[in-house]
């Protein structure tokens, strides 16, 4: 209920700037070259753009009482110098996210549509749902912030021994196998959207070995 009624606050303060909200979040489609066009096809387009957008920045404004209250609930399974860490952990949480946002809204999206807009065809318009946009950045941004927390994740891990810098370094081809499957996924099925998406998420893991070394080097 406290996460909720945090995410209600948020985005009711994201609703309150909705509309300069919305002109940033389409300041990358007019970065491209190629004209592109948005367009509303449904009456109620707008109203669930609006409404959606609020509740994701919600969700982002309230990411440190969320997660707050999911370290409340580990807390009792934890010993006294486990516990010291809520603080560091909701920071690192919160800015992880953060950046990884601010990448995908920075330097991937710009890059995807520059890249798609370069198959267009100069008798045919780039016209687009305003719907479609949004569902793209946001699933990018989303996307980018949850693998950006990669170093809090083996953080956990190390914790209890899982991911131990050896085990990190011996699996590390692998990893980076994993993050390019992912990354496919998450990213437009183009390669130079894979590479910028796959460059920093490589970078993150080798910071994580050093998380796991910092983590374990006392045991």
């Amino acid at each position: 209920m406290k996460s909720l009624i945090g995410i209600l606050i948020g985005a009711t303060v994201t609703f309150s700037f909705i509309d300069p909200i919305l002109e940033l979040l389409i300041q990358p489609i007019k970065s491209v070259d190629a004209p592109w066009e948005l367009q509303v096809l449904k009456v109620q387009g707008m109203f669930l753009i609006k409404w959606t957008v609020a509740f994701i920045g919600g969700v982002i404004i309230g990411l440190p009482i969320i997660t707050y209250q999911f370290w409340q609930f580990v807390a009792p399974a934890l010993k006294g110098k486990e516990r010291n860490i809520a603080f560091p952990l909701i920071l690192f949480t919160y800015l992880g996210f953060l950046s990884g946002i601010y990448f995908a809204f920075t330097i991937l999206i710009p890059i995807s549509l520059t890249f798609f807009a370069s198959m267009g065809v100069t008798d045919i318009q780039n016209q687009f749902s305003i719907n479609y946009y949004f569902s793209f950045i946001t699933w990018l941004m989303i996307g980018c912030g949850l693998m950006f927390e990669l170093p809090v994740l083996v953080y956990f891990l190390a914790k209890i021994n899982f991911a131990t810098p050896a085990f990190m370094r011996h699996y590390r081809r692998h990893a980076i196998v994993l993050i390019m499957i992912i990354s496919a996924f998450v990213t437009p099925p183009d390669p130079v959207s894979l590479f910028m998406m796959t460059l920093p998420l490589v970078i993150l893991y080798e910071i994580s070995i050093g998380v796991a070394w910092f983590v374990t080097k006392g045991k």
